[in-house]
This record gives structure tokens, sequence and C-alpha cells, in this order.
């Protein structure tokens, strides 16, 4: 009985991934099996970097956070602290939003909390 490799499924698989490395440079978007390896590590970057985005983005709500406060005498961890002892409960999303675009709301929290 002769084998079976089914080939059409092959080239439908390497066709899919050489599509999506389009656009990278040199062989790493027509050669296979350097193009397998690129898309491969393409989608763990991908998979670490969406866990690393909320980390990032955290900081940068602190980072505002603390700039804000510090305007009104406080520092970021006297702010926090002040807010969790009033049970203020907005988290730092929001509180980085108001900081940013509406300086007025931030401006009465901090003076609720002092």
């Amino acid at each position: 009985m002769p084998r079976s490799v089914n080939s059409v499924a092959s080239r439908a698989r390497r066709k899919k991934v050489l599509s999506r490395t389009r656009g990278n440079f040199g062989a790493r978007n027509n050669v296979w099996t350097v193009a397998k390896n690129t898309y491969e590590k393409g989608l763990s970057y991908a998979y670490r970097d969406r866990r690393r985005k909320k980390g990032a983005f955290r900081a940068l709500w602190i980072q505002r956070i603390n700039a804000a406060a510090r305007q009104y005498g406080l520092t970021y961890s006297q702010f926090m602290g002040k807010l969790a002892k009033e049970n203020i409960g907005l988290n730092r999303k929001v509180l980085a939003d108001l900081a940013m675009n509406n300086p007025q709301a931030f401006e009465a929290i901090v003076k609720s909390v002092k």
C-alpha cells in the first residue's frame, strides 16, 4: 500500500505560516524553516507581552497618580494609604484618568482624604 502524505494539507499549513510572515526581511518571509521559526517566536512574544502590557499600564497609572498627588503635597504611597483608610474604592486606572483629564475631580478626592 502506498504511503499517504496528504500534500494538500501540508501545503495549506505551510502557506498559512508563510502568509503570516509577510513583511519580514530576507529569508524570514519566504524560506519555510526560517519563516516557521520566526512565526513561532512571534507568537511566544505576543503571549508574553499581552501579560507585560498589564504591568506597563499599571506603572504608567502609578506615575500619573504620583505626579498629580505631589501637586497637593502628598506622595503616591501616602495618597494611596489615605484612600484605603477612607475606604475610597477607586482603582489606579480611574484615578490616573481623573488626574489627567479631570483635575478638579482629582483635587476633590485629595481634599477628602487630607
